[in-house]
């Protein structure tokens, strides 16, 4: 799994777990819904840490708080 792919993951595990939709998300984070979408389309490749902290902060929680789960600790070694 990729690190995109984690984060994406997270995300969605944090809206199933309020129930909430993405367009949701976007407004609670002040940023537009294309922008949440983007963030999860699987083609997508970048995404920006300024992004993830907005989406975090519309979420009410903590940088740390969001990478701190097993999920970020099991990730494959990038470098090669």
């Amino acid at each position: 799994m990729s690190v995109k792919e984690a984060v994406v993951e997270r995300f969605r595990e944090l809206m199933r777990q309020r129930n909430i939709r993405p367009n949701e998300l976007a407004n609670l984070s002040g940023i537009t819904p294309s922008t949440v979408y983007s963030m999860l389309d699987e083609h997508r490749k970048e995404l920006t840490i300024n992004v993830i902290k907005k989406l975090c902060d519309g979420l009410d929680i903590t940088l740390g708080e969001f990478f701190n789960v097993p999920l970020f600790n099991e990730l494959e070694q990038e470098i090669k």
